[in-house]
């Protein structure tokens, strides 16, 4: 697509981020990271991911919204 996202590029973004939200204390626990600080990284990439996910979606319903008042000047 000439916009550069899929139908869905948005979702995608935030299934990988939730992905990683679970990948990366993993992977400290594994490195010798105690459990609470596995956990409270856990915390902070859940609440990071959370806040983007929510600008991510307000810049797409933006967009959109700006898609169809150009559609309708057109017109």
């Amino acid at each position: 697509m000439p916009d550069g996202g899929g139908p869905d590029a948005g979702g995608d973004v935030v299934r990988w981020a939730v992905f990683c939200c679970v990948l990366v204390p993993v992977v400290l626990l594994v490195y010798g990271t105690s459990l609470g600080g596995a956990a409270g990284t856990a915390l902070g990439l859940a609440a990071v991911t959370a806040a983007c996910r929510v600008l991510l979606r307000r810049s797409e319903r933006g967009l959109r919204a700006e898609r169809r008042t150009e559609r309708h000047s057109r017109s």
